[in-house]
């Protein structure tokens, strides 16, 4: 069964870095098709950025720019560069595969982590 563990969270003043980290156990066919999304409190769970088998990336316009995902493929292990942190992105952070899993409802498919927390001060 896939499992999803995500770690690199933390907190950080505005202008900060981090690199999140989503480990992925199971069959490496999980993690040809990866995402990331947060959600602050009292907020949706919101899109962030996909990174799918050819390696062709996706962003949120309001992200593109400042986050960077990669994949490892060796590693089965997805990551999310965050720049120029600001106390909007503070949030949960999660993972999901878009590829293993099971029917998560409205029609969506896959498996999340369970969250890293990301918490930016000004």
């Amino acid at each position: 069964q896939v499992q999803l563990v995500e770690s690199g969270g933390g907190s950080v003043q505005a202008g900060g870095s981090l690199t999140l980290s989503c480990k992925v156990s199971g069959l490496a066919f999980c993690t040809k098709d990866m995402s990331w999304f947060r959600q602050a409190p009292g907020k949706e769970r919101e899109f962030i950025s996909r990174i799918e088998d050819d390696g062709s990336t996706t962003y949120a316009d309001s992200m593109k720019g400042r986050f960077t995902i990669s994949r490892d493929n060796a590693n089965m292990t997805v990551y999310l560069q965050l720049n120029s942190l600001k106390p909007d992105d503070t949030a949960m952070y999660y993972c999901k595969t878009n590829r293993c899993g099971s029917v998560l409802g409205s029609g969506d498919f896959g498996k999340w982590g369970q969250g890293t927390q990301v918490t930016v001060s000004s």
